[in-house]
């Protein structure tokens, strides 16, 4: 095992934002030639042909591994760019899969390894402390970039795990198989088609996910699920054009309209208002509930992290920690409209938009809560001011705490790291149900970011001390589940 930190470079100066497209097609490339090299059988897949040039695409170690197209078109030799574009397939970035299978244990246990390849945008540029968000620079244990935790370390950390046991022993002692995405961060909407089109490809006995954090103290936790999402836009247009704001006393201005309909979906406590949003909630059980009583929950470091002093409302002791486990939420993520320069701009704005993500939790169906909130707007009354649009959703999902595969994972990281903390379901959202439903196997994270890395923001860092462990734990996981 060898590279670690300097293949883990070359990812993060591999921009791959799949906000804008950029750089995927070549990164997917990049991980398969990383995976190659490291013994991997690995192949990149595509539900269209590649746009690239396959000359300057190929792998160092085979010329063919990184190159195989599977488009649904190629079946029946109807292909077509003609079809390809009518389908919407056009921009789809590739899956990198991977694969080793056991010499010595061809029938036993096989591990899938969910992680991506596409990273969040990098502004803003002016608050990174790096002259580059995209450079892998180090300082001591830390090496910084975009995407240098989230989520390229992680998957080094999985590669390099394997490689371990190939040059140690020239085996591994399970079946191992990789699927990285590239569209994660913007929902991951076509991860379902790759894996009902991959569904054999993909079988497999249990799956580590993309990530998992490591709180303040060094203990890693393991989630066991995530909540689901529904992510809409509510527009209101009053107006053909901006209009001069003398005309406000004649004129309705869609901000306050679109502000006053947003008002009536939650309370100040961030309960939702939504007639029947939580029918078919459940309550928590009797181990969930332990499960949750036990998982530390840092108040002071927490609020410093994130520069508040308080919290949206008083809780319990454990209140948090149930709340970010298990709490369905309205959350105003974006709202536009108008002028917002800092010379005085005198407008009634023709229209105001607002971006709204609801977390939810097992049960919930995105599409169910989507209409649940159409008929909340009819019945007050802004269904003719307002349109609302359904951009993204994905059911929650949770893995049984009982199942043996929980317990070769904890026993994995108690040897490496001396502690672990089982986690009912982590607070962010992720295409974990889809594995549950289409694969039937159960999912854990766990990983080497530590939970304050600053994903998402300027300044991302990986501790190379996490990392080092991190691959130690996947090692003694690849023999436990054998």
């Amino acid at each position: 095992m060898h590279n670690i930190i300097s293949d883990l470079q070359q990812l993060i100066r591999q921009p791959s934002v799949s906000a804008r497209h950029e750089g995927l097609e070549e990164c997917a490339h990049l991980v398969c030639d990383i995976m190659s090299r490291a013994g991997i059988t690995a192949e990149v897949l595509y539900l269209r042909k590649p746009h690239l040039s396959q000359t300057n695409l190929k792998s160092n170690k085979d010329e063919n591994t990184c190159d195989s197209v599977n488009s649904p078109f190629n079946d029946n030799k109807t292909y077509s760019r003609e079809i390809e574009q009518m389908s919407g397939l056009d921009n789809i970035p590739p899956i990198v899969y991977g694969e080793v299978k056991s010499k010595s244990n061809p029938d036993g246990k096989t591990i899938l390894f969910y992680n991506h390849y596409d990273v969040q945008p990098e502004e803003p540029l002016d608050l990174w402390d790096k002259a580059d968000p995209f450079s892998g620079s180090i300082e001591g244990n830390y090496i910084f970039g975009r995407g240098s935790s989230d989520d390229k370390g992680e998957l080094i950390t999985r590669i390099k795990a394997v490689e371990f046991y190939l040059e140690k022993i020239g085996d591994v002692p399970c079946n191992i198989k990789f699927i990285v995405e590239g569209e994660e961060e913007i929902g991951s909407p076509h991860i379902d088609q790759y894996i009902s089109n991959h569904r054999n490809k993909l079988a497999c006995d249990c799956v580590i996910w993309e990530f998992g954090y490591i709180n303040e103290q060094g203990i890693p936790i393991l989630s066991l699920g995530m909540k689901g999402l529904l992510f809409v836009e509510m527009k209101c247009q009053t107006l053909s054009r901006d209009a001069h704001s003398s005309l406000a006393a004649i004129l309705e201005n869609p901000a306050w309209l679109l502000i006053r309909a947003l008002n009536t979906l939650r309370d100040g406590t961030g309960k939702i208002l939504i007639k029947d949003w939580y029918k078919e909630v459940k309550k928590f059980t009797e181990q969930e509930e332990l499960l949750i009583s036990k998982e530390p929950f840092n108040e002071g470091e927490f609020k410093k992290h994130h520069g508040v002093d308080r919290f949206l409302i008083d809780r319990s002791k454990g209140g948090e920690s149930k709340a970010l486990v298990g709490q369905a939420t309205c959350n105003l993520a974006g709202l536009v409209a108008g002028y917002a320069g800092n010379v005085p701009s005198n407008i009634v704005p023709e229209s105001a938009t607002a971006k709204l993500d609801f977390r939810l939790v097992p049960e919930m169906d995105p599409k169910i809560q989507f209409n649940r909130l159409v008929d909340h707007l009819n019945e007050h009354g802004f269904n003719e001011i307002i349109s609302t649009k359904f951009i993204h959703g994905v059911r929650a999902a949770r893995t049984d705490p009982n199942h043996s595969f929980v317990t070769q994972v904890q026993d994995s990281v108690k040897e490496i790291f001396g502690d672990a903390i089982l986690s009912v379901s982590s607070a962010g959202t992720g295409p974990m149900y889809l594995f549950h439903e289409i694969l039937k196997s159960p999912c854990i994270s766990v990983g080497c970011t530590y939970v304050y890395s600053r994903i998402h923001s300027p300044n991302e860092f990986a501790r190379i001390d996490f990392l080092n462990k991190t691959i130690k734990c996947i090692t003694r996981l690849m023999q436990r589940a054998k």
